[in-house]
């Protein structure tokens, strides 16, 4: 407990830190207070121990430097994934500047970190939140460990806060679709598309579990038949960049595929007539849709005024429609890379593109195939597909007036759903088939770390089950889509109704 210590004329307030360690109370300048009376300096030396096991004690002859000079230097530092270094970025410029960019170090207080906490928790999703507060504690733990603070004041007590009410943070229930909804999807998103590719990677990923970015990111070499190799993934920076890097995880990983999977990208690969990519000099299974045009203005784009002033794309958008939300030498930045590029709002750059982009194919391609309606986008409301119903399932219809030629629209097939759900409906169709769990770890490129997966291995005899299984699977949604209507626009499912309808 804090004490007073008698000083000549005065007393001082004492309190102790660890043990053999005791500290002074001091003022807003670093001198000791000198009270007139024992009972004075002893309260004070109790609220100051307190303080300091809540965690919210300062020391202000420590942490002087700003957090916004630190989180620079701390972040300078670092030499992780460029995934990672991108996301520590943007949680920095966009989350944590704003509030505490000019605060000292050591005067950050629990308190604050909390009032900050629920702040964003009324603008964000929690799942969020936490993550961003994941970082802050990341940042003081280190600068804890170079002797500038003594505690970290974006620890969580335990114990402390509602006892009830607490799951109400997590995320929802992760959607997921049968075999049959899976083919109805992949035919949707290869109409919308207005080619075979997209038929292919929805099929491929839902019958395999691979990840967005290994199924960007797998090359012709690694399509073999009767597997799928995960060797390498495909991470989109928020500067445009596609990073070449390995699987989440070190997930290396061979997926055993159906004869009728292998196939079907073997008959894809034959047909595309792949050629390198521009940006990895490798031959992708798949490439992008459609030409990159955001308007008619050929200048710089916003990757290239992120990259002049050294922040993320996040941040420079956030400059341009929610400036509120960044510090005044950000904005200041920002502007002054806009000025010296001379972008304009509306640019674009014409060309095809080599990958798909992660927004650009959940937005237009996979979110109306799943619910039907293309979502929403200022000025415009989310809104159905309009279509030519025949041939069925439909044919989208584009340009002028599109709505008024339609006649009519998609019903959804699992409103929710996400590219992610394809992998979470793998799990869970391979859990239908009683597929063992060592080989579904090893499909999805999960590790067990209990002590009872060291003794389970995988066998022949369950690959084999699993195939036969998954077989079935698509077999039965063939035929559930052939009674609906033994004909497809899309080229590919074409011609697997035909060969489904010659069987039976």
């Amino acid at each position: 407990m804090g004490f007073a210590e008698k000083r000549g004329s005065y007393w001082r307030a004492r309190y102790k830190t660890a043990p053999g360690k005791h500290l002074t109370v001091v003022d807003e300048h670093g001198k000791a207070i000198k009270f007139a009376t024992k009972g004075e300096a002893q309260r004070s030396a109790g609220e100051a121990e307190n303080k300091y096991r809540r965690g919210d004690w300062r020391d202000p002859a420590l942490g002087q430097e700003t957090f916004g000079e630190y989180a620079s230097r701390w972040y300078g530092a670092q030499d992780l994934a460029a995934s990672t270094m991108q996301n520590y970025k943007r949680h920095i410029e966009e989350h944590l500047l704003p509030d505490f960019e000019d605060h000292a170090l050591a005067g950050i207080l629990r308190s604050d970190v909390d009032r900050w906490e629920k702040k964003e928790r009324a603008l964000y999703a929690a799942s969020s939140v936490k993550t961003w507060r994941s970082t802050f504690h990341l940042i003081f733990e280190d600068a804890i460990d170079e002797g500038l603070i003594t505690s970290n004041p974006a620890t969580r007590r335990r114990g402390r806060g509602k006892r009830a009410g607490r799951s109400r943070g997590r995320g929802p229930e992760k959607v997921v679709t049968d075999p049959l909804g899976i083919l109805l999807i992949a035919e949707r998103a290869a109409l919308l598309s207005g080619r075979d590719d997209e038929f292919v990677a929805v099929i491929l990923k839902a019958y395999t579990g691979m990840r967005w970015g290994e199924i960007v990111g797998l090359e012709t070499e690694f399509a073999r038949p009767g597997a799928v190799r995960v060797e390498w993934q495909l991470y989109e920076l928020d500067t445009g960049e596609m990073v070449r890097c390995p699987p989440k995880d070190d997930s290396y990983r061979t997926i055993d595929a159906p004869p009728w999977l292998s196939a079907l990208v073997a008959n894809h690969i034959a047909r595309a007539k792949l050629t390198p990519c521009a940006c990895h000099g490798r031959t992708y299974v798949f490439c992008g849709h459609g030409a990159a045009r955001t308007g008619g203005h050929h200048g710089a784009k916003l990757v290239d005024v992120a990259r002049r002033a050294d922040v993320s794309t996040g941040t420079v958008s956030n400059v341009l429609n929610h400036p509120d939300r960044v510090t005044q030498a950000t904005r200041t930045k920002v502007e002054a890379a806009i000025a010296d590029l001379g972008f304009i709002r509306g640019g674009a750059v014409v060309g095809h593109t080599a990958h798909w982009r992660r927004n650009g194919f959940a937005t237009w391609l996979f979110t109306p195939a799943v619910s039907g309606c293309y979502p929403k986008k200022a000025p415009q409301e989310a809104r159905p597909v309009p279509l030519v119903g025949e041939p069925w399932p439909g044919i989208p219809v584009r340009g002028r007036n599109a709505s008024a030629r339609a006649d009519a629209c998609w019903v959804p097939i699992a409103r929710g759903l996400t590219p992610h759900g394809l992998r979470h409906s793998h799990r869970t169709h391979m859990e239908d088939i009683g597929t063992e769990k060592v080989l579904m770890d090893e499909r999805m490129g999960h590790i067990d770390g209990s002590v009872s997966a060291r003794y389970a291995h995988v066998t022949a005899g369950m690959r084999k089950r699993l195939l036969v299984g998954l077989t079935e699977q698509w077999e039965e949604a063939l035929d559930a889509r052939l009674e609906m209507s033994p004909r497809s626009p899309v080229r590919v499912l074409g011609g697997l109704l035909r060969a489904r309808a010659a069987v039976h």
